[in-house]
Parts: C-alpha cells; sequence; structure tokens
C-alpha cells in the first residue's frame, strides 16, 4: 500500500512541481541601453521577422523612410525590388535615429504603431516587434495609465533601444541584438567583431550564463572614420557608418560603405544611382587634383592619396583628399568565455531531481 506523504512534505512537494513552470515563463530582462551624449545618432536594431514578409512591409512596420536606407545596412543591392522576400525568423537590420533622453537610448519618436482588434501591448511588443523592447517601455513612453486599456486605433509610440556613447574611446554605431537560445558569449562577439569583455561590460553582466534567451543586448559596432564630423555641413553629419554596411548619401548621389580592408576608413564612391531632389548627380572631383570622389593615388609603401567624401550642401556634394595609411592592420582581440543557456533549464533541472528523490521515498 502505498505511504501517505505528511502535510509538510505535501505542500513542499507540489512547491517542487510549481517552481520549474514559473522559472520557464520567466522572461527576459527589459533592455535598457546606457545613453549619457545629449545629442541624436543613427542606430541599428536586429528584428527577427516571425513569418515570410517582403522588405517593404517590414519598411513599413518600422517607418524607415528610405528603402535604399534599410537595404544598405542589409547588404542587399539598391536595386532591390521592394517586394523582395524575406523569409520566417531571418533577422533583417533595423536603421533608425536614437535620442538620449535622462540617461537611456530611445529611437526619436518613430517608429509608431496603430492598434488593431485584438491587440494588447504585451503582444505589440514581442509578436509585432519580435521582443525588441519590454511592454512596459510602450506603457511608460506614451504615459498609457492602465496597460490592460488601449483602443482601436489609437497611436503608440514604439520606443527601441539605442545609445550614442562611444565605447573605449570608439565611436560604435550601438546595435540591439536578440540573444539566441544557446548562443555564447564569444560567439556573439566574434559575430560583430568585439571584446568579450567589452561587451559584458557594456551590459552588466557579470556572468555569462545568466543570459536569457531573448534579451537584447547592447553590441557596439565598429564604425569606419570620415571625414564628415559632427562640425560638417550637411544633413548626414556626422557620418557613422557600421562595419560590414553599406549607406546612401548626398541625396542617393553617393554610395559609402565600411569593412577592414581599408583599416576602418569610410569608402565613399560615386553610387550610380538617380539623384533624389536634384536635377542630376553634380561633379565629384576633388579640387587641385585629378583624383575623383573614391579615387586614389599611391604616395608610398604605406600611404595613398583619396579623394574622400565630405558632405553635401543644397547644390555640391563635398571632398577633399585625405591622406590613408595602408599597413595599419586592425586589431584583434581574444573572446574566451563560457557558453551560455536558459536560466530556466538548469533551475528545472535540479528541481526536478528534488522531485524524483522524494517520490522514490515516499511514495
Amino acid at each position: 500500500m502505498a505511504k501517505t506523504l505528511p502535510p509538510q512534505l505535501f505542500f513542499s512537494f507540489i512547491f517542487l512541481i510549481l517552481i520549474p513552470l514559473w522559472a520557464t515563463a520567466q522572461g527576459p530582462p527589459p533592455p535598457a541601453f546606457k545613453c549619457t551624449r545629449k545629442t541624436t545618432c543613427n542606430a541599428l536594431v536586429g528584428y527577427i521577422s516571425p513569418n515570410t514578409t517582403t522588405i517593404s512591409h517590414i519598411q513599413s512596420l518600422f517607418q524607415v523612410k528610405n528603402l535604399k536606407t534599410l537595404l544598405g545596412v542589409n547588404n542587399l543591392p539598391p536595386t532591390t525590388s521592394p517586394k523582395h522576400i524575406i523569409k520566417g525568423n531571418s533577422t533583417v537590420r533595423i536603421p533608425f535615429p536614437c535620442q538620449c533622453i535622462n540617461g537611456i537610448g530611445l529611437s526619436n519618436h518613430v517608429p509608431t504603431y496603430t492598434v488593431v482588434k485584438d491587440d494588447g501591448l504585451y503582444h505589440i511588443a514581442n509578436a509585432v516587434f519580435g521582443g525588441l523592447l519590454d511592454y512596459t517601455s510602450i506603457v511608460s513612453a506614451n504615459k498609457i495609465k492602465d496597460a490592460d486599456l488601449i483602443y482601436i486605433g489609437q497611436k503608440l509610440w514604439i520606443p527601441l533601444p539605442c545609445s550614442c556613447d562611444d565605447v573605449d574611446g570608439q565611436e560604435v554605431v550601438h546595435y540591439g541584438h536578440v540573444v539566441a537560445n544557446g548562443s555564447s558569449v564569444p560567439q556573439i562577439a566574434a559575430e560583430f567583431g568585439i571584446n568579450s569583455n567589452t561587451l559584458m561590460k557594456l551590459n552588466n553582466i557579470t556572468d555569462p550564463k545568466s543570459l536569457v534567451a531573448g534579451q537584447v543586448l547592447d553590441v557596439p559596432i565598429k564604425a569606419c572614420s570620415s571625414n564628415v564630423s559632427s562640425s560638417s555641413p550637411g544633413p548626414d553629419a556626422p557620418l557613422l557608418v557600421a562595419n560590414g554596411t553599406t549607406t546612401y548619401t548626398a541625396n542617393d548621389c553617393v554610395m559609402c560603405k565600411c569593412d577592414p580592408t581599408n583599416n576602418f576608413m569610410l569608402q565613399c564612391e560615386p553610387s550610380g544611382l538617380k539623384a533624389v531632389n536634384w536635377p542630376s548627380c553634380p561633379s565629384m572631383q576633388c579640387a587641385g587634383s585629378s583624383l575623383s570622389l573614391g579615387n586614389s593615388t599611391i604616395l608610398s609603401s604605406c600611404k595613398r592619396s583619396t579623394c574622400a567624401y565630405a558632405g553635401y550642401d543644397k547644390q555640391n556634394v563635398l571632398t577633399n583628399l585625405a591622406t590613408v595609411d595602408t599597413c595599419a592592420g586592425p586589431g584583434s582581440s581574444s573572446n574566451e568565455a563560457p557558453k551560455i543557456h536558459q536560466i530556466s533549464w538548469s533551475l528545472g533541472g535540479i528541481l526536478l531531481c528534488l522531485q524524483l528523490i522524494m517520490l522514490d521515498r515516499f511514495l
């Protein structure tokens, strides 16, 4: 005959059953990107499309003004059709303007979302916008008094996390990366070409095993140096282009890309595209030189002179001659760190063992 559990052990047993369920249900912590500079900048997030869709749908969802901007950060040709298919579970990089507010970074009042039937704030944050933010951020940004009370047709600001701060003394483009289950700190760091310690410090991670799948990390992607600084004329100043991405500027007349092959110096050249807001693209020759934008001449074994992009105004594409050091190579770093998993699995495994021991002893 089976033994009867004493009341104290019975309730302990029920408690042990419920705790793994509670632990598994815990979601990732809300993203909080520090942003101490009182400025605006361009930032990126990695949106994981839940279903097969088109690039134009994603452009509309995040309200990216120029399709070519979205194409460039995803290394798609500028002639890509708006109907280009994005498969489900694919990651699409989303460019957006970032603003520092009270020490944190938020997207500068874009995108906005119009509530439809059966919407809820949790659903909007996690299903519609891929878990890039916590629903409480929508509540705070829109000053919603009751999170359970929104109405059809209501327009909500979706405050995406971002930052404009330099990291380790270098200009970077901050990227919101959604952690995948089973990934690791060195894997994420290596993917984006950064140091593991930098990644952990920036996100206040003391133990890499504390990461939860779905958590949004602030990943600082190195930006190429350019001749378009904050003091340069034109609406694209300062021009920061993240490593591994392309941007179109000067009314689509100039294409600039960033990669390590040029020692992280921004490489710009005529785009060959039709001008926007101009009758045609203007001349892009460096003054006092036979070089045009993007062309170079060798000065020595380690130096060359390049006709570099320097911004634009109402009528002209600005250029200047820049000397580039071709011998200095980009640094490397070690990214040793343990692998991470979801917390709930390790906790659930321990408690399950305790349950089995109790069952074997008292039943």
